[in-house]
C-alpha cells in the first residue's frame, strides 16, 4: 500500500489509535453502537435500503461501518446489492485493521468473511450482496471522480478540532454536490462551523441528541 498510517497505539489492548491525529478510530464506550447510533440511525437505516443503495464515507478507518452496515443489511433480509464506496487518505495496514474488527464478536462472521480481501490489500470487491470500492488519497481531490451519488454519507473523519482536512466547507459542499435527492448524511459531530457548511451546500441539517457521553451530534437532509 502506498499510502498507510504510522504505527498505532493500541488503548485497552483493542481500540486502535491514531498518532497523526491522536484521536481513537471508534469510541471507546461501544464502538459498535455508536455506529449502530449516529450512522445508521442517524441515515434512517434499514427503512431506506433498497436494491442498489449507495452509501458514500468520509474515513474508511477500520471498516467497522463497512461491518455494521452489512450486518443490518443481511439481518434486514434485503434483496440486491448494497454499494459502498469509502475514501481513505491514510489506510491501515491489514493485520491492525483486521485485529481492530477483533473487538466485535457480534460482526465476527462478516468480519471473517471479509478478512481474506484486507490481507490481499484489495481496494475493490464484488459480493452477491455488496460491491465494494476503497478511494486512496485525499477526498478534497478524489471525491469529485465519484460516478455516482450518495444516497446516504457516513461522515466519520477524526474530530474537526484534529483532522479540519474532513470537514473543510469545500469538501462538504462536494459531498452535498454528490448526494442523491432525497439523500442524506449523518456525523457524530455537532460543530457549528460543520452544521453550517452543510446547510450552506444545500443539505438541511438538524442537531439531535448524541451517542454515549456526547451531547449532540447533526444529520443533514437533500430536498432535491
Amino acid at each position: 500500500m502506498k499510502l498507510q498510517t504510522e504505527p498505532l497505539d493500541w488503548r485497552d489492548g483493542d481500540v486502535p489509535v491514531s498518532r497523526r491525529f491522536d484521536d481513537p478510530y471508534f469510541s471507546l464506550d461501544n464502538g459498535l453502537e455508536e455506529t449502530r447510533y449516529v450512522f445508521l440511525t442517524g441515515n434512517d437505516l434499514p427503512a431506506r435500503f433498497r436494491d442498489g443503495f449507495h452509501i458514500a464515507e468520509l474515513g474508511f478507518g477500520t471498516g467497522l461501518n463497512l461491518l455494521a452496515t452489512l450486518d443490518l443489511w443481511r439481518s434486514s433480509q434485503q434483496t440486491g446489492t448494497l454499494h459502498f464506496t469509502s475514501f481513505e487518505a491514510f489506510p491501515m495496514q491489514p493485520d491492525d485493521m483486521i485485529r481492530a474488527q477483533q473487538a466485535f464478536p457480534d460482526l465476527a462472521p462478516i468480519a471473517n468473511e471479509l478478512a481474506p480481501y484486507w490481507a490481499n490489500g484489495a481496494r475493490k470487491f464484488i459480493l452477491p450482496d455488496l460491491q465494494f470500492t476503497l478511494v486512496e488519497g485525499d477526498a478534497r481531490e478524489t471525491l469529485n471522480n465519484m460516478p455516482t451519488p450518495a444516497d446516504a454519507w457516513f461522515l466519520d473523519g477524526f474530530a474537526p478540532a484534529k483532522n479540519p482536512e474532513l470537514w473543510e466547507p469545500e469538501l462538504l459542499s462536494l459531498v452535498a454536490q454528490k448526494t442523491a435527492p432525497h439523500g442524506t448524511a449523518a456525523t457524530y459531530t455537532a460543530a457549528g462551523h460543520v452544521r453550517r457548511a452543510l446547510d450552506a451546500a444545500g443539505l438541511k441539517t438538524t442537531r439531535v441528541p448524541g451517542f454515549g457521553r456526547k451531547r449532540h451530534m447533526t444529520i443533514a437532509r437533500k430536498a432535491s
